[in-house]
């Protein structure tokens, strides 16, 4: 049986849910996130898993999101247990290729993946990114470079990339 072990982290963005199985990191709710949250997530993803608090379980996850929010990280070195398909998880793959700092288009993404024409089907795989942050869906926009969709709101996208611009993307931790 899987555990999904849970924690809620207070960042500079607002409060964060994490979950995480023996794996490593399944899912991170956004403050104000649109869609079925962690548990609609589970109920999809993993349905026979129970869910138990366990700071313990995520403390690295919680440490690494908490540097990268204050300014701290640029890089994520994290154990994860994504679920998706295989088209979402080179989806997944493709947008956590993207540099701190940078943006790419969802024709981009298409393109990175080999399917050029997948656009919108590169936006739903984007917007079912169950760890947004350390695969930074936030750094994918319009074609014309307009802020389109994102779990935590369109506000929150701008601010993470007006953050992410704002700070040198030079090793690991600054």
């Amino acid at each position: 049986m899987t555990i999904l072990y849970t924690a809620e982290l207070d960042s500079p963005i607002g409060r964060l849910r994490l979950a995480s199985t023996e794996q490593g990191l399944s899912y991170i709710e956004l403050p104000h996130a649109s869609g079925r949250g962690l548990l609609g997530w589970r109920q999809r993803h993993a349905p026979e898993a129970t869910l138990r608090e366990s700071f313990a379980h995520n403390r690295s996850n919680a440490a690494q999101i908490r540097e990268y929010l204050e300014g701290k990280r640029v890089d994520f070195d994290l154990v994860l247990d994504l679920r998706g398909t295989d088209f979402q998880r080179s989806v997944w793959q493709e947008v956590a290729s993207i540099p701190h700092g940078e943006t790419r288009s969802y024709a981009d993404v298409a393109r990175g993946v080999g399917r050029p024409r997948a656009t919108r089907a590169v936006g739903a795989a984007n917007g079912a990114n169950p760890i947004p942050l350390v695969i930074p869906c936030h750094r994918v926009i319009g074609s014309r470079g307009q802020l389109q969709g994102y779990a935590g709101g369109t506000s929150l996208k701008a601010r993470l990339l007006a953050m992410e611009k704002s700070r040198p993307a030079s090793g690991q931790l600054i």
